[in-house]
């Protein structure tokens, strides 16, 4: 007896089109195509969760060094006294404060004492 594949092609199919709901054309409706195209998404959508990481790290070091730029001290400095002194913010904690909490950001730069 021959095994039928309806019922669990069916399925399948129906959650890869799901998946590609909102597609364009045939990436929509044509189950090759479809399929096609969620992988790639899925591919992208994993490359991109790594470069979003990169890039937010990039802007906090740029907010903190424009801080810096203001009180005369380059960020490169600021970094390594950050770590002789064993201070435990972290850049986006920093990037918070100079941004939303200048004053408090200055207490951090002047404990540090990095001229």
């Amino acid at each position: 007896m021959r095994v039928k594949r309806g019922i669990v092609r069916h399925r399948r199919h129906k959650k890869i089109r799901a998946l590609a709901k909102g597609y364009r054309g045939m990436r929509r409706s044509t189950f090759v195509k479809a399929n096609e195209a969620v992988i790639r998404a899925g591919t992208n959508a994993y490359v991109s969760r790594k470069l979003k990481k990169r890039s937010f790290r990039a802007l906090w070091i740029t907010r903190i060094s424009a801080a810096l730029k203001m009180k005369g001290i380059r960020y490169s400095v600021f970094i390594d006294q950050l770590t002789k002194k064993k201070v435990g913010l972290d850049r986006k904690t920093l990037s918070e404060l100079a941004i939303h909490h200048p004053e408090v950001f200055g207490k951090v730069v002047e404990m540090v004492g990095a001229k």
